[in-house]
């Protein structure tokens, strides 16, 4: 990495999107700090995802996060709520879903803002895609905009315009088919990426819930096969 280069934060699970998003991050010269979550998530398994990735594309520093969003609960991530399983494009594209954890997007970026104060980083980047995930509230243009104009209210360097906070989305427009293209643009190894809600104790995707659908329909709609790891069915 040039010694020029930009210093970012990116929010990184491990999945999918924020792996397609980090390469890109990185082929646009951005020397990427990459912060992941343990919020009490019960597919824990996407930490080692994510530490995985971020070994792989030897990111500037990676750090691990500890939360505990069971506190609250009041979704099927963080409480004893059954993930949806096999439901239909059209029940996956209306309403906010359980999968949905509250406020948890303002909180993961809360601390991006805080970390990226530190390092003099005026670019983050989060992998939400209003396409795919319609219903999340915290997933919309409207939303990403409301946080960008907070941050630049809550900072130095957004105060005094020295430093003003970017929250890029590069795909927030994007089908899943468009991601996996771009992914595979950039030569992204999606085999050591998990997208799960309920993966198996040993890290093996479901195949059934919401996440895993979408993720299987993107790569078949792209003309391939997704490299990762599926319990048997």
């Amino acid at each position: 990495m040039s010694a020029t280069a930009k210093p970012a934060v990116l929010l990184l699970s491990g999945g999918l999107d924020s792996t397609t998003m980090l390469a890109l991050a990185i082929r646009e010269g951005f020397d990427v700090h990459a912060m992941t979550f343990r919020y009490g998530q019960r597919h824990a398994s996407e930490i080692d995802a994510a530490r995985r990735v971020a070994r792989h594309y030897q990111v500037k520093d990676h750090v691990v996060v500890d939360i505990d969003l069971r506190t609250f609960g009041g979704s099927a991530l963080t409480a004893d709520i059954d993930v949806p399983k096999d439901r239909t494009d059209d029940a996956i594209a209306h309403g906010i879903p359980i999968t949905y954890v509250p406020a948890r997007n303002t909180i993961f970026l809360s601390f991006c803002l805080a970390w990226a104060e530190v390092l003099g980083a005026t670019d983050i980047f989060i992998g939400v895609n209003a396409l795919d995930y319609s219903g999340y509230p915290d997933c919309r243009p409207e939303y990403v905009k409301a946080f960008q104009d907070m941050a630049n209210l809550a900072t130095r360097g957004g105060v005094e315009g020295s430093a003003p906070i970017t929250i890029q989305t590069p795909l927030l427009h994007l089908t899943k088919r468009e991601i996996v293209e771009l992914g595979l643009s950039l030569d992204v190894d999606y085999s050591i990426t998990l997208s799960c809600y309920d993966p198996t104790p040993e890290g093996r995707a479901c195949g059934h819930c919401d996440a895993c659908h979408l993720r299987l329909r993107g790569f078949s709609e792209a003309g391939t096969i997704d490299p990762a790891t599926y319990a048997a069915s």
